[in-house]
């Protein structure tokens, strides 16, 4: 009785340190020009979680912009200022990936070069995206999925084919966090007129806060 006893009392012990971990990842307030973006970061990920907090809390994103816009895709910043003068050059971070964090919409995931110069996948130092994307079939997310090599769980199949994302950027791509509130924002900067190179034909610009 005691053994069983100890074995409840250790399960409960477990399951209150992940509640207490989940309770304590970041949230990070991303204002814009066009309104207020809140994202939260994945503990799952912390090398990409430091290296972001590290930035807002030296100031390094304010005052930058969103250099690049693709409606139905997604809207990248942490690059540059209006003059296109690099705002950080950190090192690369090296790849986090994880099955269980995915591009749906909303999703906060790292830039990188492409493969050709960068075959581990490293994440750009400061570069930061955010899924806008567009609804996929099942047929479409089943033929990804083989591209991808790993198999989407019914409950990602169902977010890909209702609320949307960018399936094909799965585990290619780290993805570190997620929009909490302000998806009517990512859609709204996501549909703002841009010039040739996808930068928006008005400047975008942004300041990070961490909240908690």
């Amino acid at each position: 009785m005691k053994r069983n006893l100890l074995a409840i009392g250790l399960v409960a012990v477990t399951m209150g340190a992940v509640a207490q971990n989940k309770a304590k990842e970041p949230v990070v307030l991303i204002s814009t020009s066009m309104g207020n973006i809140k994202v939260k970061l994945y503990n799952e990920t912390p090398l990409h979680r430091d290296n972001f907090l590290e930035i807002v809390k030296a100031g390094k994103f304010d005052g930058s912009i969103f250099h690049r816009v693709i409606k139905d895709f997604m809207i990248q910043g942490g690059g540059s200022d209006g003059g296109l003068n690099t705002i950080d050059n950190r090192p690369m971070v090296p790849a986090e990936f994880n099955t269980a964090l995915y591009h749906k919409k909303g999703a906060l995931a790292a830039a990188r070069t492409g493969d050709n110069v960068n075959p581990q996948r490293m994440s750009s130092g400061s570069q930061f995206y955010i899924v806008q994307g567009r609804p996929f079939q099942r047929a479409q997310l089943q033929q990804m999925s083989q591209r991808v090599a790993f198999a989407y769980s019914e409950e990602q199949l169902k977010m890909y084919e209702t609320v949307g994302g960018t399936p094909h950027l799965d585990m290619q791509y780290t993805v570190f966090g997620e929009v909490i509130e302000g998806l009517d924002v990512v859609d709204k900067i996501a549909a703002v007129k841009t010039k040739p190179g996808d930068r928006p034909e008005t400047d975008i610009t942004m300041k990070a806060t961490l909240v908690k």
